[in-house]
């Protein structure tokens, strides 16, 4: 019989958690005991799982000894007191919060781009799981860094409310129904009004004028692709889609690349699915391909007429899915099949 495994999910209430226990179930992995977590405020709340019950249990008294794996997605300051915690006890962290993605001995791993990176995490028992932008941004990236190498990379983000939490999601629902109501808005998760709206702004603003979520996407790209001199300019928007994130990307490569071999190259790369018509509809959209689905879309492929060796993309996955709880979960897929 093939071994099956102890998992522990943590922030299991939350929009990533619930999503990584369907995962879970619809990949088939290899479980053997699951413990859904979460603070005390859940504690005893019943969740399903393979058409069983499973009781939520406090983070905070859980004993980590005898699990295989945990599955981290609770906030950075959760991580930074219960990952190291879990890793004594001999639990391999993946981590999907911010709080170890720049430690230079924690490894950062997007599986279709650098598993070999999973080795590393005998250092410290953690594995760190990438911010959503930036894991379908490589992904896409990936086959055309290999084939021509990449020197610059222009990129804006049109990012879906449910990469800020159920908070996030509630209000762009609720100030929607109130406009179309002639009912007033109210603002509590973000600054300004986001339905109907575009907020040029996630994450805090940096000394340098660029926010945290935009100095991530520079960061964990040239940690993810071992690059510390390319180049990243990005601007992170958010706006009124539930689920997926959008990206248009705009790149300068080392070595002339048409968009005809660019395109084959996509075609042929894992965890991508290349939908470019030049049609009305002949590309992926948020709503309409990257919500609910697990690949990462490119479209409208073309070469940048103001750069001779240019090239620009429209990027979408589902945020919630391929952008945390399918990565962190293809990171522990590798991890039982040739580590554990």
């Amino acid at each position: 019989m093939s071994r099956k495994f102890n998992i522990a999910v943590v922030g299991v209430t939350g929009a990533v958690g619930e999503t990584m226990l369907s995962i879970l179930e619809e990949r088939k992995f290899p479980v053997n005991e699951i413990h859904a977590l979460a603070s005390n405020r859940s504690t005893g709340k019943r969740l399903r799982f393979k058409n069983k019950d499973i009781i939520v249990e406090d983070l905070a008294t859980f004993d980590f000894k005898g699990m295989d794996i945990g599955l981290f997605s609770a906030g950075a300051s959760v991580s930074g007191k219960h990952a190291p915690r879990a890793a004594k006890a001999g639990c391999i962290v993946v981590d999907n919060t911010s709080r170890f993605r720049y430690d230079d001995d924690i490894p950062l791993v997007v599986p279709e781009v650098n598993p070999h990176a999973i080795a590393q995490h005998t250092h410290r028992g953690i594995i760190a799981n990438p911010n959503c932008s930036t894991i379908q941004m490589v992904v896409a990236l990936k086959p055309i860094y290999d084939a021509a190498g990449i020197k610059r990379i222009n990129i804006c983000t049109y990012q879906a409310v449910s990469g800020t939490g159920k908070r996030a999601i509630e209000e762009l629902a609720q100030q929607t129904a109130a406009l179309l109501n002639g009912k007033p808005t109210e603002c509590r998760v973000y600054p300004k009004q986001i339905a109907f709206n575009a907020l040029p702004h996630i994450d805090a603003f940096q000394d340098n004028g660029y926010t945290r979520e935009e100095m991530k996407i520079v960061w964990e790209t040239r940690k993810i692709l071992e690059d510390k001199h390319i180049q990243v300019n990005p601007t992170a928007v958010r706006i009124p889609v539930f689920y997926g994130h959008s990206e248009a990307i705009h790149i300068e490569t080392r070595d002339k690349l048409t968009a005809d071999e660019a395109r084959k190259l996509l075609n042929s790369a894992a965890g991508v699915k290349v939908i470019d018509e030049r049609v009305n509809g002949g590309y992926p959209t948020a709503v309409t391909e990257a919500a609910g689905g697990d690949a990462v879309y490119v479209g409208r492929i073309r070469e940048d007429i103001s750069h001779p060796r240019g090239l620009d993309f429209w990027v979408v996955s589902d945020n919630v899915r391929k952008g945390a709880a399918l990565n962190s979960i293809q990171i522990a897929e590798i991890l039982v099949k040739d580590y554990l």
